[in-house]
């Protein structure tokens, strides 16, 4: 409409308010033109499925961003969201409409229609796909064909290019954000935009957007019954683009000829939170926008944006500890309106202010402006719904427990610690829990920063408004969150494929609290592990079973038939286990080593468990209890590590590990396991496979057994002289990678070793004299001694102690016993410095000439350069080289 004042909606007809959707300009000018106008009537775009639900814009508890949820009643997964904000011209309109008592209405193509059409659409996709499946030549022009068909003109682009500007955001800006509604005709805007986007249409027809035209044929349907009820006095707040349709003359049977059979399905519809950050992408209506945050402070500040705005920035930036000053803010501002006036905008836009703001407040850097960015110019606000909105009951429920947990959704990701020995804590991890079960992610378990007890979890959280649906969707399973859960927890036992997919499941029931679910769960998991011959899966699934028993003690679950479930499964890997270590390539060598590694720590705790049930609390699988206990599980796997270890065609990395394994639980002495060591590492043996065996042997933490055994270090030594040159390069990259995995502290002492040669720590007094200052076989009780005076001073332990006393030896230590000892122990950093091993000294195949240089490669060079290398890599043999 063009005209001015009151009347002019009685005279021309119904106002046609065209706007961008989440515009502040377009929501200024709307409440400025609804002032002026006083319709009788706001008919608005959006699903009109969703009118008994504007009465409730007025409660103070519906706070935006929200939006609209429309669901399948069937298949509540399927859903749309029409999205609101606090600038957007639409709900501005609800807004005005509710507090001038004028009836409000939405117009736009029904939900019921929208939601089905998208599901036809995608299963006439999936057929055509699966129908034909065209050439290359074909292809290209399919692509070509249905580009053209689906390409859509961007409005606001095309006017942007047209006015010179290349960036529609600014073009918007400048035309319409800076210069405000029309001081003189409130309308004037609306006809401007109009006019342009007719031109548009003429020229590019429906723009590649099919559906509009039947959702503009409902539209019109909808305001000639408007006009009937309340005649002209009809005001229509919808997207530019569709007010030349809705001012065309087109009659009321070829309006209907489009909207004839339309699918049709059930739907739900509710408001539910949204958050800027979900604004800031494609919404409900394809408009999603860069810069909500800034939009926002653009409709509310009453006066001087780029002040105001310019302030909350130093304010963000004074709270992360930047130092920023008024002074800042007033020259960040002057250079706004500076590069404002170069680049001829009427006011500082977004660019203008991120730009002063990055030279002035940030200083140049962009990490503190990625904080802004993400703070300010798109926002973390998550809107708000009162408790009488419509909602299915399993979201009654998750929010009545989110109140009483004080677990309060919001945008921002954030890390809770939870103490599962407080009741609080502990249902707020069991409902995190069933709430993953239902395949809600609010919040994603994470390792912890503090104590790694069983008694505290760690969680990622952050609420997305898609988890709104996630709930609906769930609701299917149970009214609440615990029926639910347990629903699903039954039915995804039975669909489940794999062994391991069952016991995480029992591990996951026992994380949220499901008793009455977990008998369903075992018994599933009973039959699955007595059917599964797999043992791979098998010994995948049984550290997580055996993992659920620990929670019993911190969670008050009954853990027994996990018991004999993980007793019975354990004696199915005993069972498989080495025939299925025979004939394995590398990449399943290593698999396998880490199932392995898994079984052995799981064996250790489930022992431990059936050591302390009471008799027969095995459950009916508990023979393991019956024979032994935890002792007889413990002897029967040493008896398949044994097996493992001497089993000729089993790869080199897992007999190492099998013996490692042994020896680190006390079932194979020192003598045997360098027995085996040198059985394996002997001139028999392919070097490849000797190195394999090591990786198995010394990996993982074993570095310690070679600091402390110095007989296995002597059979590494030896082997390692004897490696061929032309296997010397196979065997380097797994020694590196071997040597590389262990603490800096322990290749520094096997660097110590290795400078004086294995057994030089028990050579005797000769030895001793070549030894390295600062290392001996013994403590030095005197020196020990003279030292801890000076403790005493400087821990103020006994002040007045006489420093006259006498020694072990039956000497008088007097008080110049302090610049002994501080002399001495000066010596001890000399020595530990002298004695520092360095990669690139080369030695003799003894290990003990520290002094030779040579172009020859030795393996206790390969030893050195892999005790200090960074890793098994080309480089690793290049500094070999050098």
């Amino acid at each position: 409409m063009t005209g001015t004042g009151a009347g002019a909606v009685s005279d021309a007809g119904p106002l046609l308010l065209g706007v961008r959707h989440h515009g502040p300009g377009s929501a200024r000018a709307v409440r400025s033109a609804l002032d002026a106008a006083r319709p009788a009537v706001v008919l608005i775009e959006g699903p009109p499925e969703a009118d008994a639900l504007i009465p409730l814009a007025a409660d103070p508890g519906l706070r935006p961003p929200v939006a609209l949820l429309a669901h399948a009643v069937d298949e509540p997964g399927r859903s749309a969201f029409w999205p609101f904000a606090g600038f957007s011209p639409e709900w501005v309109a609800i807004r005005w409409a509710l507090d001038q008592g004028v009836p409000a209405r939405f117009i736009d193509l029904p939900a019921t229609h929208t939601l089905a059409w998208e599901a036809e659409a995608e299963k006439e996709v999936g057929a055509e796909k699966e129908a034909h499946e065209p050439g290359p030549a074909e292809a290209e022009a399919t692509d070509d064909s249905d580009a053209a068909d689906e390409m859509r003109v961007d409005p606001l682009a095309v006017l942007a290019e047209a006015a010179g500007y290349d960036d529609p955001e600014r073009w918007w800006e400048d035309v319409v954000e800076h210069r405000g509604p029309g001081a003189r005709d409130p309308f004037a805007p609306f006809a401007a935009v109009a006019e342009a986007m007719g031109a548009l249409r003429e020229r590019y027809g429906a723009g590649g957007r099919r559906r509009d035209l039947v959702r503009e044929a409902y539209m019109r349907l909808r305001l000639r019954e408007a006009r009937k009820e309340f005649g002209s006095a009809v005001a229509v707040v919808c997207g530019a683009w569709h007010v030349p349709a809705l001012r065309e003359k087109t009659t009321v049977t070829a309006d209907r000829a489009l909207l004839r059979s339309l699918p049709r399905t059930r739907t739900d519809l509710t408001w539910v939170p949204w958050t800027h950050r979900r604004l800031a992408r494609a919404g409900g209506y394809g408009a999603g926008i860069d810069s909500p945050g800034w939009y926002d402070h653009l409709f509310h500040a009453p006066d001087r944006p780029v002040e105001r705005w310019l302030t909350k920035v130093a304010r963000l930036l004074r709270e992360e500890d930047r130092i920023v000053s008024s002074a800042h803010v007033i020259e960040a501002v002057r250079l706004a309106e500076t590069l404002a006036a170069l680049r001829g905008r009427p006011l500082p836009g977004l660019g203008e202010t991120t730009d002063a703001a990055r030279a002035v407040l940030c200083e140049g850097s962009d990490v503190p402006l990625a904080l802004v960015h993400d703070r300010l110019v798109v926002g973390e606000v998550l809107g708000e719904v009162p408790e009488s909105a419509p909602a299915v009951p399993l979201q009654r429920d998750l929010t009545r427990q989110q109140r009483s947990l004080r677990l309060r959704p919001e945008p921002r990701e954030r890390e809770l610690e939870l103490d599962l020995r407080g009741d609080t804590d502990a249902g707020r991890s069991r409902l995190l829990h069933r709430l993953r079960l239902l395949g809600v992610g609010w919040g994603e378990p994470t390792r912890s920063r503090g104590s790694t007890g069983t008694f505290r979890e760690t969680w990622r959280l952050a609420w997305e408004p898609e988890l709104s649906v996630r709930v609906a969707e769930a609701g299917v399973w149970g009214t609440t969150v615990l029926t639910a859960a347990q629903a699903k927890a039954e039915a995804d036992a039975t669909a489940a494929r794999g062994l391991a997919d069952v016991t995480a499941l029992a591990e996951h029931c026992l994380l949220a609290g499901l008793p009455d679910a977990l008998p369903v769960v075992m018994r599933v998991l009973a039959d699955r592990a007595a059917l599964d011959t797999d043992v791979g899966q098998l010994a995948q699934a049984l550290p997580a079973l055996v993992r659920s028993l620990r929670y019993g003690d911190v969670r008050g679950t009954d853990t027994g038939a996990l018991a004999g479930v993980a007793a019975g499964l354990a004696e199915r890997v005993f069972v498989g286990l080495p025939p299925a270590c025979a004939a394995l390539d590398a990449d399943a060598a290593d698999e396998m080593r880490g199932h392995v590694d898994a079984v052995h720590t799981a064996v250790g705790l489930l022992a431990e468990s059936l050591a302390g049930a009471p008799s027969g609390g095995a459950g009916a699988g508990g023979g393991a209890s019956a024979d032994g206990g935890g002792d007889g599980l413990r002897a029967r796997w040493r008896a398949v590590l044994r097996v493992l270890s001497l089993r000729d065609t089993a790869p080199g990395v897992i007999r190492g590990r099998a013996v490692r394994l042994l020896l680190d639980d006390g079932a194979l002495r020192p003598e045997e396991a360098a027995r085996l060591m040198g059985l394996t590492l002997s001139p028999g043996t392919p070097p490849a496979a000797a190195a394999a065996w090591i990786e198995g042997f010394a990996g993982g933490g074993g570095g310690l057994l070679l600091v402390h055994d110095e007989r296995l270090l002597g059979l590494l030594d030896r082997w390692l002289t004897g490696v061929p040159a032309e296997a010397f390069t196979d065997v380097l990259p797994l020694l590196r990678r071997t040597f590389a995995a262990y603490e800096p502290g322990v290749r520094r002492t096997l660097g110590e070793l290795v400078r004086r040669g294995p057994g030089g720590r028990s050579a005797g007094a000769a030895g001793r004299a070549a030894a390295v200052p600062g290392f001996a076989p013994e403590p030095d009780t005197g020196r020990a001694d003279a030292v801890l005076p000076v403790l005493r001073l400087l821990l103020g332990l006994d002040a007045d102690h006489d420093t006259t006393r006498p020694a072990r030896d039956g000497t008088t230590h007097d008080s110049t016993v302090h610049g002994t000892a501080l002399r001495d122990s000066a010596l001890h950093g000399t020595a530990l410095r002298d004695s520092t091993f360095h990669g690139n000294t080369l030695r003799d195949n003894t290990l003990r000439d520290s002094a030779l240089h040579g172009s020859a490669l030795h393996s206790s060079e390969l030893l050195g350069i892999a005790l200090h290398g960074s890793g098994a890599d080309g480089g690793s043999l290049m500094e070999v080289g050098t």
